[in-house]
């Protein structure tokens, strides 16, 4: 299951993802999404989980736990939605 994380703190890094959501299960991937310009967490990321049990317990017990001075947001996170492609002016 793919889990949405929200609201992050912005010294969350990768490895800290994968840390909290291991005392629930098997973690496949965590990855803090970082700002492409500025290198910065952009304060959400996704964690992948195999097991669907482990990771609804863990979107349980982490939605709305205060880490780093904020609660964070946890959900099932939806498919990407395919935007049009930008249009550039010439």
């Amino acid at each position: 299951m793919n889990i949405y994380v929200g609201n992050l703190p912005w010294s969350v890094k990768d490895d800290d993802l994968r840390q909290l959501f291991t005392e629930f299960g098997d973690v496949s991937s965590a990855n803090v999404i970082m700002d492409k310009f500025s290198g910065r967490s952009r304060g959400f990321g996704f964690v992948e989980m195999p097991d669907s049990a482990a990771a609804e317990n863990a979107i349980k017990a982490l939605n709305e736990k205060e880490l780093g001075g904020r609660n964070l947001r946890v959900n099932e996170a939806k498919p990407r939605e395919e935007r049009p492609p930008r249009r550039t002016k010439h």
